[in-house]
């Protein structure tokens, strides 16, 4: 009864306290919920996936702040944050989950992810080591945990010239800018998530709103030709980083995913023992949008025996910047458009 009355809220309600939070002279988004429980168990961090933001997680925030503090981040360039011409790439997201994390939270947490996302969270372990206490991903959008054949490779070295032409052509304002315009579109928005989802159900108008709103902010033309163009970083990599993480690690993988195979899910727990692979029927490339119960059970149980090392008194937010009051039919809600910033600084599990 109690998730039918929070499904019925606007998901803007569903997400808790919005804040706005000035990282490196940018407007970011965050949202937190403070822990229903008294127990020691460690906060959460949602990181998103490309295209979505915090609202994604709507389906489960409350689920998780039953025994956990959560927070959720709009990465630089999605969601409600600013629409940066910046070098995006995964270390800059590195940078700002831990600088986030050094001001508010300064105590070990569990990382989830959802494709890019998931991404973020294990190059973040890797960097930051003692800032997490365990990593959980929802699907993992990384080839290189592939073994690929060395003339598959060289082929692919000596493709690159043409590639990046073909990307200077594309990028350009002339062609770049109206085809933007056509992405952002609903009808093309709502065609993309067909692909993404496997359950058509889960594909509804408060979806399309969440993925479509952001890409209308000033400036995110601009913004997402700077990703198109921003080089890779290539030191961060799942074959490299994997093997090396001694923390538990959860692996969710829909196994209707289209865009990331599921198949490569068997590559990824060969490179770590200790990494659990959750594989989820039914479900596409966003598991804990199509099938909640069964994703924030899963987290849940992995989750909550992990010991928090300070207390849920010392839990709560270091520095709070006043809350954002975005009313639930504004066109803008969801956008960074109508706000303005505060100037503060191995086992296989199959679900059915």
């Amino acid at each position: 009864m109690k998730a039918t009355v929070i499904d019925a809220l606007h998901w803007q309600q569903r997400i808790g306290n919005q804040r706005d939070w000035v990282w490196r002279g940018w407007q970011t988004r965050y949202t937190y919920i403070r822990s229903q429980s008294q127990d020691a168990a460690p906060p959460l961090m949602l990181l998103h996936g490309f295209g979505a933001s915090i609202g994604h997680w709507r389906h489960n925030m409350s689920a998780f702040s039953q025994h956990h503090s959560v927070y959720a981040l709009d990465l630089l360039g999605f969601g409600a944050s600013e629409k940066a011409i910046a070098s995006y790439n995964v270390t800059l997201w590195i940078e700002q989950v831990h600088d986030f994390w050094q001001t508010f939270i300064q105590e070990p947490v569990v990382l989830v992810g959802n494709s890019i996302g998931s991404l973020v969270c294990l190059a973040a372990a890797a960097a930051y080591p003692d800032m997490v206490k365990g990593v959980v991903m929802l699907n993992l959008p990384d080839s290189s945990v592939l073994e690929t054949p060395r003339w598959v490779q060289s082929a692919m070295v000596a493709l690159r010239p043409i590639a990046a032409a073909g990307k200077r052509v594309v990028t350009l304002p002339l062609i770049f800018n109206p085809l933007f315009k056509v992405l952002r579109s609903r009808a093309v928005i709502r065609a993309w998530a067909n692909q993404a989802y496997a359950t058509p159900s889960g594909i509804t108008d408060e979806l399309i709103e969440i993925l479509s709103m952001p890409a209308y902010d000033r400036d995110a033309s601009k913004a997402f030709r700077a990703m198109v163009n921003s080089p890779k970083a290539t030191h961060y990599t799942a074959r490299s980083i994997l093997p090396t993480l001694e923390m538990p690690l959860l692996l969710f993988w829909g196994q209707k995913d289209r865009f990331v195979p599921p198949n490569l899910a068997a590559y990824c727990v060969k490179l770590n023992s200790k990494l659990e692979l959750v594989q989820v029927d039914n479900a596409g490339h966003c598991p804990h949008d199509e099938r909640p119960e069964e994703v924030n059970h899963k987290i849940l149980t992995v989750s909550k025996p992990l010991e928090s090392t300070i207390t849920r008194s010392l839990r709560t937010p270091k520095r709070i910047s006043a809350p954002i009051a975005i009313p639930t039919h504004s066109k803008l809600a969801g956008t960074g458009a109508s706000v303005t910033s505060a100037k503060n600084g191995s086992g296989v599990v199959s679900t059915t």
